[in-house]
């Protein structure tokens, strides 16, 4: 039976230049800096971002967990999406780490504007707490990956500003919302002060991602990384596929994109429940309403024909387009959609 994954771009699997050069990379304690693949690659990420310097980490989660402890202190409150991931999947990690609290903003299709922010930003009162951090989820994952628009995130750095409050990106995705925007990624990136972003996912490299920044950043967030556990000694070997990644798999993106939005048309055009203006990159989430199933049980009909997609909550269904994923797949998935459409109704 054919099996097309489309429950996330974190299934991806590494290329063949990647496992390559993780066989051949040259190591050292990265703890006492002396991996030269990891600094290589942390250079790398921070200059395509146009950043002063790079923190290479596990995961992205501990990437926005150490940007927020970098930034805040205890009792500061930060503005955030409703539905980010910062704060819908991080296991309460701003309360438990940073000793912060969520000031979360209802975003249109997971878009904050700068208006919104405003509203946000807490008085000077002795009752209140300090704003201490404004974190943008680009793109957004729970709104279908959707992406800033630049004028938006231009609005956004000059009210933080004006504020004198830091920004800091969650772009495990930014690479997508760059391709998706025909622009350099730098563009994007300059209107924050910290930037997260993966290499795991659509960019396929096997483990973690980058946080980038000015250089004495850097310096204070490499130490909470340690305090995390999150110091690594011979990681070169992962951070070498993490080099061909940023160096290779940018550009084929648009691939995966192409793939998303014939799948969204597909469904819409089946009569699926599917809001076609948020599938701007390589995800797509659409409901079961009108159908005798749920979510969950919807995914595990598609399981049972070989197509692997994740239920976001009782109603909604996502599915990511992403390195593996082929014209020949897609097409699959849509007949299949056709005919569970047909048979749930």
């Amino acid at each position: 039976m054919r099996v097309v994954d489309l429950r996330s771009d974190t299934v991806t699997m590494p290329t063949p230049e990647m496992r390559q050069a993780m066989f051949q990379a040259e190591v050292g304690d990265d703890v006492y800096r002396e991996d030269p693949t990891v600094t290589a690659l942390e250079e790398l990420g921070a200059a395509m971002l146009g950043k002063e310097a790079g923190l290479y980490l596990t995961s992205g989660t501990m990437g926005n967990q150490v940007a927020a402890m970098a930034h805040t202190k205890k009792s500061d409150e930060i503005i955030c999406e409703m539905e980010s991931h910062i704060y819908y999947y991080e296991v309460a990690g701003l309360a438990c780490l940073s000793g912060a609290q969520v000031r979360p903003v209802i975003g249109d299709r997971g878009i904050m504007t700068a208006a919104a922010i405003r509203g946000a930003i807490r008085a000077v009162d002795v009752h209140a707490p300090d704003t201490g951090l404004i974190c943008l989820e680009n793109t957004h994952n729970r709104a279908g990956g959707t992406c800033y628009p630049l004028a938006e995130l231009a609005a956004i750095r000059k009210l933080a500003d004006e504020f004198k409050i830091p920004v800091h990106m969650d772009g495990a995705r930014i690479f997508n919302a760059a391709v998706a925007q025909g622009v350099d990624v730098r563009d994007i990136a300059r209107h924050a002060d910290t930037v997260q972003f993966c290499i795991s996912k659509g960019l396929a490299a096997p483990v973690g991602s980058l946080l980038v920044g000015s250089r004495p950043y850097i310096e204070k967030a490499r130490r909470f990384r340690k305090m995390l556990g999150g110091g690594m000694r011979q990681a070169g070997i992962i951070a070498a596929a993490g080099i061909v990644a940023l160096k290779t798999m940018v550009g084929r993106l648009a691939d995966d994109h192409a793939n998303a939005k014939a799948l969204g048309e597909a469904l819409a055009a089946a009569g699926y429940v599917i809001d076609l203006g948020t599938v701007q990159t390589n995800i797509v989430i659409f409901a079961t309403d009108g159908l005798q199933t749920d979510a969950p049980a919807f995914v595990a009909r598609l399981a049972a024909h070989g197509v692997k997609a994740n239920a976001f909550g009782e109603r909604r269904v996502r599915m990511v387009t992403h390195f593996g994923i082929e014209k020949a797949d897609i097409d699959y998935t849509i007949g299949l959609l056709a005919k569970l459409r047909k048979e749930c109704c």
